[in-house]
């Protein structure tokens, strides 16, 4: 990304210091990759099942406008940031990263069976989500740190990639299946919030049986230690740098739900089709982000970041200035989109986890994936804002001129690192 690594290093795949990274990988993946790319498949599904509808029910249901929808875009993302340092601390103290990833997926799955409770309190509603993200944050640096401990490093971007692409086919799946559920059932939310349970539990059930959590466990007796050498790696110049350059990029990323409404109000799509156009991103998403993978361990993976969101900003220009309204915009915009997670969600593990040292890689992880969070969750709420006070045009201004200044600043910035 903005590290300052040698041609060579860039050319074989960002693999680390004094590591070449081969530019063609054939081996199989690790089981326990494709194992917790089963449990985030599932578990996505049962996760958009019940959210695939929530900008709908928000903006046109409840009436709200789009200051109170970035704040709760921004919450939605934000919420899981400490909640991801604390999960990345657990287990690389207690050197066990699959008890503390079972524990935020059982929290997600137990947080479904509350939903028929709830009924259509906001408030309630809030708390069922909030729960959800809680179990998000605890979850997903373990699993990641998991991935690249049995991954070769030749391999990251590939592990990676074909991780995020089972993740993203369960949240294609998840929109389908709660249609699907209340269409044979009329008014049957609560026959869709125990399927979506049931979803939950058998990702819960995949990880305790079919993920070996011993051969992805960081080896050391010095856990403290460990612990205080990840948070330390995190402070060295390169890291350090990279840490800035994912903290801007995110605060200049359009949240999901304020740009999908957004997409539906400027290029007149129809109000009723806002839940489907998730769809069209999550599909992209899971086609590309394997081969993205591959290509960002042939070519470079922060050369693939910063590509990545370069497709975001084209993709809010031609939300702001498309030639022609309608499905053409709208489908333009989400597969740019889509190839925007492709090519930024794995790849940064992937790029990142080398440089973090091996027995506090959890740790150093959750650092990233928070800061990450919460330049995203400030993202949302600013675009909130201005789109309120200002309209929307003036906030997909904003955005698309600000990441583009920081996708310009980091390519010079590496022009002269190369140098």
């Amino acid at each position: 990304m903005y590290l300052s690594h040698a041609r060579a290093a860039d050319r074989h795949g960002d693999g680390g210091p004094g590591r070449r990274v081969s530019k063609r990988t054939t081996a199989a993946l690790p089981p326990t990759v494709l194992a917790l790319g089963w449990v985030s498949l599932v578990t996505d599904a049962s996760t958009e099942m019940v959210t695939a509808v929530l900008p709908m029910y928000l903006v046109y249901g409840l009436g709200i406008g789009f200051l109170q929808l970035g704040a709760l875009d921004g919450l939605y993302t934000g919420a899981t940031a400490l909640f991801r340092l604390g999960g990345g601390y657990a287990a690389d103290r207690l050197r066990r990263p699959k008890a503390v990833a079972t524990a935020g997926y059982a929290l997600s799955a137990l947080s479904r069976l509350a939903l028929p409770a709830v009924g259509t309190s906001v408030a309630g509603l809030s708390t069922v989500v909030a729960a959800d993200r809680v179990g998000k944050g605890i979850r997903t640096a373990p699993r990641d740190a998991m991935i690249s401990g049995v991954s070769p490093e030749a391999d990251l971007g590939r592990a990676f990639g074909v991780h995020r692409a089972m993740d993203t086919c369960g949240a294609l799946l998840g929109p389908l299946l709660a249609f699907a559920v209340l269409f044979a059932v009329p008014g049957g939310y609560d026959t869709a919030f125990a399927v979506s349970f049931c979803l939950a539990a058998a990702g819960v059930v995949i990880l305790l049986f079919f993920v070996d959590g011993r051969a992805a466990a960081a080896p050391g007796e010095d856990r403290l230690r460990s612990v205080r050498a990840g948070v330390t790696a995190c402070r060295e110049p390169k890291v350090r740098r990279c840490l800035l350059a994912t903290a801007l990029l995110g605060v200049f990323t359009i949240g999901d739900m304020s740009l999908f409404v957004g997409v539906q109000l400027r290029l007149d799509a129809p109000a009723a089709a806002l839940p489907l156009l998730p769809l069209i991103t999550a599909g992209v998403f899971m086609a590309a982000a394997a081969p993205v993978g591959r290509l960002a361990d042939r070519f470079g993976r922060r050369r693939t970041f910063v590509v990545g969101h370069t497709a975001a900003a084209c993709a809010y220009l031609v939300v702001l200035a498309a030639p022609l309204d309608g499905w053409p915009a709208v489908i333009a915009v989400l597969v740019l989109h889509g190839l925007f997670y492709a090519a930024t969600d794995g790849v940064l593990m992937a790029y990142v986890a080398p440089h973090l040292p091996e027995n506090a890689r959890t740790t150093g992880l959750a650092v990233f994936q928070s800061v990450q969070a919460i330049g995203r969750a400030l993202g949302a709420i600013t675009f909130g804002a201005l789109a309120a006070w200002h309209g929307l045009a003036t906030a997909f201004t904003v955005f698309s001129a600000g990441m583009a200044a920081v996708i310009v600043g980091a390519a010079l910035y590496l022009h002269r690192s190369s140098r």
